[in-house]
């Protein structure tokens, strides 16, 4: 329907809170000045990246026990204890390759556009310290294609970076395909390789061989930001935020029916509730929550108590996933917001397994015939049973993430699918969509 998601966002997702809150650390600069931070403003507040040594292919062990001490986990969806990524990557033999991960393809997802907007040195310095804590010559820095004026502005910031001499590695800045799955570790690998931008299902693995066959370490734009503050201030700093079991701070992009949609700094364990107010609130009395994406999982306005850790979410079969939170209006149907999703994750897999190639779009087929009023008298249990045929059979998690958005809406709509499948479309479903969903059409390029 709408091919550009941007609009809810805007100018919201750039704007700084009214009230900084007392959790902001990836975005501290940005709510104290209100202005995208140079190089000199950086380094007035932060001070040079603190020196971080590899030895003998071993990792820098005063940076990464710092944060497994800190207990940093991934924050691209995730949630992989960081720690053992770069041990991993660390242990192996061979010149290391970096790899900053700021595709972000979730379209409901603001979080690395602003960082990298606000705060792009944080970023890079936690790249360039993870480099050199793996004993890696080379940082790629991945965006999409679609975002060109951010790619030339993270040029400019390169450039400032190498005339100032910052960096013992070279960082290289590519523009990729945007697609779903153009963000998979391997996809970004596979293209840096000279490939498609598809994820890579079969051995050897990502920090085994990757770029040019060397070990490579995949992290996402804001997990290396929060291990540059990790490295320069320490690991109990950044437990004072967030909960005993999943220390610090996330970024989430909040949207839909709320006063102030945007991109939020909160410390993990706040609850859902809280979260929509720091938005602004609810506008309107709510139906669900979609949380984690469009990969993600509905949940009930009864939940909104539930903090926002994967140990309180599990029990729901929800996960913070790529940080995202969107409201729907209890006058809106889930039903039809979720048959748009499942279209466009349908068009945008990568067609190489089964689970893409036949079963979501069937999956997706099936939920846009139960959305329009459109279904036969075996489709609920069609769609029940080739949704539990998905998960644990692709070449990739983009199958799983679409089976759990439909099996959450089966569940949380329960009473409209009951409308739908006996008295047909209900009146919401003719009403304008509220997500904003790219169109489902397939990629034009992988390469």
């Amino acid at each position: 329907m709408n091919s550009s998601a941007a609009a809810p966002f805007a100018p919201h997702h750039l704007a700084p809170e009214p009230d900084a809150p007392t959790a902001a650390r990836l975005l501290a600069g940005w709510y104290d000045t209100g202005r995208p931070a140079a190089l000199t403003d950086h380094l007035g507040r932060y001070g040079p990246p603190p020196s971080v040594t590899a030895h003998a292919g071993r990792p820098s062990t005063p940076l990464v026990e710092a944060v497994e001490a800190a207990g940093l986990t991934g924050r691209g969806g995730a949630g992989f204890p960081t720690a053992r990524k770069l041990r991993a990557v660390a242990g192996r033999r061979g010149r290391a390759v970096v790899v900053v991960n700021a595709m972000e393809s979730e379209p409901a997802s603001r979080k690395d556009q602003l960082l990298l907007d606000v705060a792009p040195h944080l970023v890079l310095d936690g790249a360039v310290l993870a480099a050199t804590a793996v004993g890696a010559d080379t940082v790629h820095v991945c965006l999409p294609r679609t975002r060109s004026a951010q790619h030339g502005q993270l040029g400019a910031v390169l450039e400032e970076r190498r005339r100032a001499r910052l960096d013992p590695v070279r960082l290289h800045l590519h523009a990729l395909p945007h697609t779903y799955v153009s963000s998979e570790s391997t996809s970004l690998v596979r293209w840096l390789n000279g490939g498609p931008a598809r994820p890579q299902g079969s051995p050897p693995r990502t920090h085994e061989q990757g770029v040019a066959r060397r070990p490579t370490l995949v992290h996402n734009a804001e997990t290396l930001a929060h291990l540059a503050l990790i490295a320069r201030y320490g690991p109990d700093r950044f437990r004072q935020e967030g909960t005993p079991d999943e220390p610090g701070t996330t970024l989430v992009t909040v949207s839909g029916t709320v006063a102030a949609p945007g991109v939020r700094e909160v410390a993990l364990g706040t609850p859902l509730a809280t979260i929509l107010d720091r938005a602004g609130g609810p506008t309107e009395p709510l139906r669900a929550v979609l949380l984690g994406g469009f990969a993600g999982t509905w949940l009930p306005v009864e939940h909104l108590h539930t903090p926002l850790t994967r140990r309180d979410l599990a029990p729901l079969g929800a996960a913070p996933g790529a940080g995202v939170l969107i409201a729907l209006r209890h006058s809106a149907c889930g039903l039809t917001e979720t048959a748009r999703i499942l279209a466009y994750l349908a068009a945008h897999s990568a067609r190489q397994c089964g689970p893409c190639h036949l079963g979501l779009p069937a999956v997706a087929e099936d939920f846009a015939a139960l959305a329009a009023g459109r279904a036969d008298a075996h489709l609920l249990s069609r769609l029940h049973h080739r949704t539990g045929l998905l998960p644990d059979r692709g070449a990739c998690r983009h199958p799983d993430g679409a089976a759990r958005l439909a099996a959450s809406a089966l569940r949380v709509f329960a009473d409209d699918v009951d409308q739908h499948l006996t008295h047909g479309t209900c009146r919401a479903a003719l009403r304008p969509p509220q997500i904003p969903v790219p169109p489902a059409t397939p990629p034009e390029t992988w390469r």
